[in-house]
């Protein structure tokens, strides 16, 4: 008892700050998944060399050098050389920024055009769910690259015309995988309490639906935007994406498939860049699933 007659307080640590509990319990839920971590530290990385491209590169990605022709990989030039004189190494860092942008943007655009209309076909239902779901089936139809290669070639080959290409062929993925949670999520009982209290359609899709249902879009598209670099790639290989001389991963594997024999190193970087980038957002996205799961608090 103190002098005024209360309890006294017992002497000991601090009360923990609540912040502070939340924020070591969710690192400590973040590294019990080393592949997931290692998977999300490689895309960081691959971020930070797009960005500062122009400060990672050693030369100039499009220079030619007739002296330098398939030269094997010295200090000069780590990654060696191409068919050219240009320095591969430049070239890789160069093609992480058209990769990235490419991979992003369209699964962005697919986000942008898929999940609102997920969204309005789940909610409503009937004739216009029927119409938007049946347009859906026969988008889905066409495989996502057999798609994408045509409506590229419609559009004609740059990397702006093949980010929409690609975002237009995942769109039909949004839309099923949207729709689907909102048929389940608008059961649950907040939703029906919402409703029932008089909440308008636009205040239940975006403040009680939408919020709900996000956590699972961002695991998709973490796992979309893997498909979507390779997309870029295949299209870039076959001419049909960034035009020559714009450094990128596939055109780099198109001119390298000559050369495999007396410059492999052609073909090894960007390559080994593809792969590891889609592992790795492969590897976060797998994690960031778990992460989210609420059976796992």
């Amino acid at each position: 008892m103190n002098r005024n007659g209360k309890p006294a307080i017992p002497a000991g640590d601090p009360p923990a700050d609540p912040a502070a509990v939340r924020s070591r319990r969710t690192w400590r839920r973040a590294l019990r998944r080393p592949p997931a971590v290692a998977g999300a530290v490689v895309v960081i990385l691959f971020t930070a060399v797009a960005l500062a491209a122009p400060w990672l590169a050693t030369n100039d990605p499009v220079r030619t050098s007739w002296s330098q022709i398939r030269k094997a990989p010295t200090l000069a030039h780590p990654f060696g050389t191409d068919d050219l004189g240009r320095d591969v190494y430049s070239r890789v860092v160069w093609g992480a920024r058209t990769s990235m942008q490419a991979g992003v943007l369209s699964i962005l655009l697919a986000i942008c055009v898929g999940v609102p209309t997920g969204l309005v076909a789940g909610y409503y239902r009937r004739a216009v769910d029927q119409v938007i779901m049946r347009l859906t089936d026969a988008w889905l139809s066409f495989p996502f690259l057999i798609l994408a290669i045509g409506l590229v070639t419609i559009l004609g080959p740059s990397l702006m015309n093949a980010t929409v290409a690609i975002g237009m062929a995942a769109t039909p993925t949004y839309i099923r995988l949207t729709r689907g949670l909102v048929l389940s999520t608008a059961q649950e009982d907040y939703v029906q309490s919402a409703r029932a209290l008089g909440g308008g359609d636009f205040r239940m899709m975006l403040r009680h639906i939408l919020p709900n249902i996000f956590s699972a879009l961002l695991v998709q598209a973490t796992v979309s935007i893997p498909s979507a670099i390779i997309a870029e790639a295949i299209l870039s290989f076959l001419g049909l994406g960034v035009q020559p001389p714009t450094p990128s991963w596939g055109t780099m594997l198109n001119t390298a498939q000559q050369f495999l024999e007396t410059a492999p190193w052609m073909a090894w970087w960007p390559g080994l860049a593809i792969f590891l980038l889609a592992l790795s957002f492969n590897l976060a996205g797998d994690g960031l699933r778990d992460f989210l799961d609420p059976k796992d608090y």
